[in-house]
């Protein structure tokens, strides 16, 4: 009998026992990382959930950043939307004109009694996502700026010194031409080719790219790309890709594999691509910052953000709000900031989780991933160069990208892709302005 009655009560105990985990509330985050970043990622979702029982936040793959804004919008409208979803810098104009959709972050903490000091936070992320009462509207997640990576041994192999790296365009252009007579079949790529070529061209040489303080300061703002400084860089960049000088890879960071495999010895992207690179580079990764024009008077400046934010959606049930602010609270962490940080290559969005890092010894064990917070706080920033708002800036950054690649076909000169580039942008923040006046 006693056989019979043991099963029966580790059932029971069984039971009981998933009683309280099944009554957790389930959160779902959207979010556009896959591989390395994406794998850290899911374990920080991991980490809140094993720190608490009430909650669980499931992370939810949802493509390319474009890809994954555009489908929470329309899940939105369909009433089958997340509670968070990640959404990068250039849709933070189009989140913030769609009107009933947005939970803004601080309102959220407040009404979730949730402790929250947006002070706390570099002025120089927050800056983005924060209304002009400066109210923060969503929660600085990964936000990076552009750097140098390059490719150490090939720069011993080319008899460059390989802690030295190019700091202007010049340099760059001299030193590709060594590593080329070396052997190595290009010089240098890009990610991202708007973000590096036009936005934070001009931001490290302190051009406007738009009116209104780019944008920042009003949906009245018009484009100004069709300016010396682009296109002398867009002429440079056109020269270059017939030698393979500058080799172009595709946009977002299609251009990675490049730089992976050792094609091309230099690589302009994202700080945040150091977890990729070091999860794929067998060779000795070297960091420095974005080249400039030395021509330029005031170069270099400051870089600017990219990177993405969390924004909380409208039309949830309480409770998950709830865990929503629980789990912003938790991400703001020193500890977890710090460790995203020295991880990804991302800023940390904490003056504390600087300081963690620093008093831990990160950046001394790992010198140059410093670079990006140099970078950003290089120069306080000015209105060129303290980020930029312009509607519809996804597509916006699609055209400039169709330009920029007719240029580096042949099919036009940068003048006549800069014109065009600019003459579209603007007819879709006119169309932006007259839909959200």
């Amino acid at each position: 009998m006693a056989s019979r009655i043991l099963p029966s009560a580790l059932v029971a105990a069984a039971l009981a026992f998933a009683g309280p985990a099944s009554a957790q509330t389930e959160i779902q985050w959207w979010h556009a990382m896959s591989g390395a970043l994406g794998e850290k990622l899911e374990k920080i979702a991991s980490d809140f959930n094993a720190s608490q029982g009430e909650y669980k936040i499931v992370p939810v793959y949802k493509g390319s950043y474009p890809e994954t804004m555009t489908g929470a919008i329309a899940a939105f409208r369909a009433k089958q939307h997340p509670a968070v979803v990640q959404v990068f810098e250039v849709g933070t104009a189009t989140l913030m004109a769609a009107k009933g959709a947005v939970y803004p972050v601080y309102k959220l903490m407040a009404d979730a009694n949730e402790p929250f000091d947006p002070k706390v936070y570099l002025p120089s992320v927050t800056g983005y996502y924060s209304d002009t009462a400066g109210n923060m509207l969503s929660l600085p997640f990964n936000s990076s700026t552009a750097i140098l990576y390059y490719n150490k041994d090939l720069f011993t192999k080319a008899g460059l010194d390989p802690n030295v790296p190019p700091k202007t365009w010049p340099e760059v252009e001299a030193d590709a031409r060594k590593l080329q007579a070396a052997g190595v079949p290009c010089g240098f790529t890009t990610q991202w080719p708007s973000w590096v070529n036009v936005e934070n061209l001009s931001a490290w040489h302190n051009i406007p790219i738009g009116t209104k303080q780019n944008g920042m300061g009003g949906l009245d703002t018009v484009l100004e790309i069709a300016n010396p400084l682009v296109e002398k860089h867009w002429t440079a960049l056109a020269e270059w890709q017939k030698s393979k000088i500058y080799d172009y890879g595709g946009r977002q960071s299609k251009a990675d594999p490049k730089f992976f495999s050792g094609e091309c010895a230099i690589s302009i992207g994202s700080s945040a691509a150091r977890a990729a690179i070091l999860a794929n580079a067998k060779f000795d990764l070297g960091y420095g910052m974005m080249p400039y024009w030395p021509d330029v008077k005031g170069a270099p400046q400051n870089s600017i953000i990219g990177g993405a934010s969390l924004w909380v959606l409208n039309g949830r049930p309480k409770e998950e709000y709830r865990g929503v602010a629980k789990f912003f609270t938790y991400l703001s962490r020193a500890d977890v900031q710090a460790w995203w940080h020295q991880q990804t290559g991302y800023l940390p969005i904490t003056q504390a989780a600087y300081d963690l890092s620093k008093s831990q010894g990160f950046y001394e064990k790992n010198p140059g991933t410093d670079i990006s917070i140099l970078q950003m706080t290089l120069n306080p920033p000015t209105e060129n160069s303290k980020g930029l708002r312009f509607g519809s800036f996804v597509q916006i950054r699609d055209v400039i990208e169709e330009e920029l690649e007719a240029t580096l076909a042949g099919k036009k000169t940068p003048k006549e892709a800069l014109a065009a580039a600019q003459s579209r942008g603007n007819e879709m923040l006119r169309a932006f302005e007259k839909a959200n006046q």
